[in-house]
């Protein structure tokens, strides 16, 4: 695995999740939420990984239980592209099937209410991603 500083960006309909990893590609940590409608988006990306030197980028990929792509995913292919294009950085995609679960387990487990999880869930949903994308050897 090449070192580095990692962005991962969990796309939904209405807010990207944003976690980054250490320097080293080693842990994950939620970074912020992005309005997934501002048309200035991919240029905000663009500043966010300058600004903290990442490497690549991760993108989450809303796979389907059976493992089947669906319009979600094919959106964020889309998404993850221009990502690519706006940041002349490398975009891998990964599998996020459970990370908005995960990380409400781990806001419901840490007592949050559900105005405090929900203010949250995207960005560490994003760092769940990123943990997984990191653990597993990239």
């Amino acid at each position: 695995m090449s070192r580095g500083r990692v962005l991962a960006l969990d796309p939904g309909e209405r807010r990207v999740g944003v976690a980054v990893s250490d320097p080293l590609g080693i842990t994950a940590q939620p970074h912020d939420v992005l309005n997934a409608t501002d048309p200035g988006l991919l240029g905000r990306i663009e500043r966010l990984a300058a600004d903290l030197g990442v490497t690549r980028i991760v993108v989450g990929l809303p796979v389907g239980l059976s493992g089947v792509e669906g319009p979600a995913a094919v959106a964020a292919r889309s998404f993850g592209a221009g990502v690519g294009e706006a940041t002349g950085l490398p975009v891998e995609f990964y599998d996020e099937r459970f990370t908005t679960v995960s990380a409400e387990r781990v806001l419901v487990a840490a007592g949050l209410s559900g105005r405090r999880r929900r203010a949250v869930r995207d960005r560490v949903a994003a760092a769940v991603l990123l943990q997984a994308y990191l653990d597993g050897g990239r």
